[in-house]
């Protein structure tokens, strides 16, 4: 019975949110990101903006709220075409490199940088890169534990945009 409670205790926790290994190297550095007070953050190292919050939701009192919408790949495309946001055009779906240059392998559920990122999903995310093999399958990062695999273009996926810095 006892095993039963720490089991079920520690489920519930680890549920609750981000877990982060403290001993660990973080990979996504914070000093990387600057805040540009716009629900943006430039990321200097690689030249790129990103939107702090997934599609769908709404950047209000230095977080992310509301529900992130679930698109499949081609929507995912073309909600990005012609986006603005921040007074910015030129949002685009990310390559599957620079979405996982958002990823922070110390921590899981979600594997990002939540004081940048916050109320990111612990799911998958849609990048631009097509399978060279499946032309019905892309590639998403997990923000559960910072993997990737290939997807069903068909499935419904959450969506960060990035742009690239002027």
């Amino acid at each position: 019975m006892r095993i039963l409670f720490l089991f079920c205790f520690f489920v519930s926790y680890v549920a609750s949110g981000q877990t982060c290994l403290p001993t660990f190297d973080t990979s996504a550095q914070t000093d990387e990101f600057v805040d540009n007070a716009d629900g943006t953050v430039t990321d200097e190292s690689l030249g790129l903006i990103w939107m702090r919050c997934s599609l769908g939701q709404t950047w209000v009192d230095e977080t992310c709220t509301g529900d992130a919408s679930e698109l499949t790949w081609q929507q995912a495309l073309q909600a990005a075409h012609g986006y603005e946001y921040a007074e910015q055009l030129g949002w685009r779906v990310p390559n599957m490199k620079e979405l996982a240059s958002l990823t922070e392998r110390s921590c899981v559920r979600p594997a990002i940088n939540e004081l940048f990122f916050p109320n990111t999903s612990s799911d998958d995310y849609w990048t631009s890169t097509p399978s060279v093999i499946d032309p019905d399958r892309a590639w998403v990062i997990a923000f559960f534990n910072s993997s990737n695999s290939l997807k069903d273009k068909r499935l419904f996926v959450f969506t960060r945009l990035v742009k690239t810095a002027d």
